[in-house]
């Protein structure tokens, strides 16, 4: 029987149960022995990340070939406009090469959202703006080049979903254990 846990990270922690002795760790959060995260998400990123106990299932989740589409809420600095969301959607050129194409569209900030500690940098002259990105791969840092590629930077990222499992009914810092 294998099992997955589901957590949501909060901002500035690192995916690693090891101390750096700079930021808090996933050992600050989960007590679980012989837990192991399926993925990583930065450390000023927010939101699900995948732990499971079982190797093969790890592999699944993060192998490219099974390609689980992972959902994320993007604020951003300014109002993409058709122009940026089209470029999005057909893919964007960043250094290490072309993205595939991402399904994405603006949305309202998400209701019952917690705040972030720290928060964001607020500019009375440039407002900000919500989207939901989805993404079927994972280059280091991608939603964040991608939307930064297009004109308008990452504020606040949020993994709201990978594959079937989503932050539904899941506060921040806090997990969830499920059996598979």
């Amino acid at each position: 029987m294998s099992h997955i846990l589901l957590f949501n990270k909060p901002y500035g922690v690192i995916c690693q149960f090891s101390c750096d002795g700079m930021h808090p760790t996933l050992s600050d959060y989960i007590a679980l022995p012989d837990f192991y995260p399926a993925g990583r998400l930065d450390t000023d990123s927010e939101g699900l990340l995948l732990l499971t106990d079982d190797g093969k299932l790890q592999n699944r989740i993060t192998d490219p070939k099974h390609k689980l589409p992972k959902i994320y809420w993007v604020q951003v600095e300014g109002i993409p406009d058709e122009s940026a969301l089209f470029r999005l959607r057909y893919g964007v050129q960043l250094k290490d090469g072309m993205t595939l194409p991402a399904d994405v569209r603006n949305m309202d900030e998400p209701e019952g959202l917690w705040r972030r500690n720290p928060p964001i940098r607020f500019r009375k002259s440039i407002p900000t703006s919500w989207l939901e990105l989805s993404i079927r791969e994972g280059k280091n840092r991608q939603v964040r080049r991608m939307t930064a590629a297009v004109g308008f930077p990452t504020l606040r990222l949020i993994r709201y979903r990978i594959g079937d499992w989503s932050l539904d009914g899941l506060p921040q810092g806090e997990q969830r254990i499920m059996t598979i």
